[in-house]
């Protein structure tokens, strides 16, 4: 017979494996690094100008970054941080290297299935680190208690009060204090202040919104993590809605990033868990695009038919029955996407099977379906297996044309996302000019 203690047992094992596979994977204090770039990495794929034009420009300024040589004693490297200076200081005919950033916040951009293995998390890490490379400031937020994406943006030790549960904590108090702060009387009140929520609660409650976000191996890149003790975050938020039945708790992410100055990122990406819940309600109404990865396979268009019905029907059902408490709060219901994307993943181009199934997505969901899939290469899987995007990944650690391959099919479904992304922000951006 088998119980938890058991299930405890096999988790210790795994943790010290995974510390093993870390100590291996990262540097030896356990903390990932972000790798340098190559002037041929840089004028191809970040610049768009030949690699002669690059090198001739920063021979005539002195004053910019010039890299370092490492031991080939030809090829210079550089790192994330000298890349964006040159992006500030550097002019091509005239032509600025910074990305376009329309004005206002952030976008937020959900990653979501509850069909687990589509690549949710790979998705969502390549995304942020192709917006990265491109110039742009992000956010990420793990939402998934598996905590995929925290462990690759090398996060080892996470406290569960910074992830997303300590967020819904600290809105929990706020969200009871403006209440009881609506009646002339607060003793009135029929639901509770946050001097009398739980202790735990109530010590969240006082962080920061600062507080929760968390710096990366990537400069430009901090996350909200995620940990495996925030699995209980889905039983606590069901205790809280018993705790203070006015609580809308499915708006609390969303108004914590609307305390974010609008400046301080460019993209805000979720990964998702694979379940419709709290966490993945809340990464709903925070979103202003909805990406959907689904494989090629039939089963994974089966599951993302159930996903966007249950979590349309999800979505209708706060509608309906939570209109007067999210109106109270200030929030407009039915909830609203700038847009829905559906992006296949696992593709391979020469399999017809898959060809077959990108046919049939395109067939059922039309223009809903991203023009460039993820192609499944070599790279990709080891991306996996060594907690590193293709972006992280050296090329010079396999054939250049593999990694190439790989990243060009990156580089096509970031391109496509951020003129998804570029096209609902200035929309969006006008809506809230016209409100004003």
């Amino acid at each position: 017979m088998r119980q938890g203690s058991d299930l405890l047992d096999m988790n210790e094992r795994s943790l010290a494996q995974q510390q093993a596979v870390r100590r291996a994977t990262f540097s030896p204090s356990e903390t990932k690094t972000l790798r340098p770039f190559s002037i041929w990495e840089m004028s191809q794929f970040m610049f768009g100008v030949p690699a002669d034009t690059l090198r001739k420009k920063l021979s005539e300024t002195p004053n910019l970054p010039q890299g370092s040589v490492e031991d080939d004693g030809r090829q210079r490297w550089f790192s994330l941080e000298e890349i964006n200076e040159l992006r500030r200081r550097l002019k091509f005919k005239g032509k600025r290297l910074t990305p376009e950033r329309p004005p206002g916040r952030a976008i937020r951009i959900a990653v979501s299935n509850f069909k687990g293995g589509v690549g949710k998390s790979v998705v969502a890490q390549h995304m942020a680190n192709a917006a990265a490379l491109d110039g742009y400031r992000v956010l990420m937020i793990d939402f998934d208690p598996q905590a995929t994406m925290t462990h690759a943006m090398g996060l080892v030790e996470v406290r569960e009060e910074t992830t997303v549960w300590g967020i819904m904590c600290r809105d929990l108090c706020r969200e009871a204090d403006r209440i009881a702060a609506s009646y002339d009387n607060p003793d009135q009140c029929p639901y509770p202040s946050s001097d009398e929520l739980p202790a735990d609660v109530q010590s969240i409650g006082a962080q920061r919104f600062q507080d929760f976000i968390q710096p990366t191996c990537w400069p430009t890149i901090d996350i909200i993590p995620s940990c495996a003790n925030a699995a209980f975050v889905e039983f606590a938020s069901a205790q809280y809605r018993a705790l203070h039945k006015a609580w809308s708790f499915f708006g609390c992410v969303a108004r914590y990033l609307d305390e974010l100055p609008d400046d301080q990122y460019d993209f805000i990406f979720f990964d998702c868990p694979p379940a419709i819940g709290y966490q993945s309600l809340n990464a709903a109404f925070a979103a202003d695009i909805l990406y959907i990865p689904s494989g090629p396979g039939y089963w994974e268009y089966d599951s993302t038919t159930s996903f966007l019905g249950q979590l349309g029907d999800a979505l209708e059902d706060i509608s309906s029955g939570f209109q007067k408490i999210a109106m109270e709060a200030g929030i407009a219901l039915p909830k609203r996407f700038l847009d829905i994307r559906i992006l296949m993943t696992r593709f391979e181009a020469n399999n017809p099977l898959h060809a077959a199934m990108l046919e049939a997505f395109r067939n059922v969901f039309d223009d809903d379906v991203c023009d460039h899939p993820i192609e499944m290469t070599r790279a990709v899987e080891q991306s996996g297996r060594f907690q590193r995007s293709i972006y992280e990944q050296d090329y010079r650690d396999m054939t250049r044309e593999t990694w190439k391959r790989a990243r060009m099919s990156f580089d096509q479904a970031y391109d496509e996302l951020k003129a998804t992304a570029l096209k609902s922000w200035k929309a969006n951006a006008i809506v809230r000019e016209a409100k004003r």
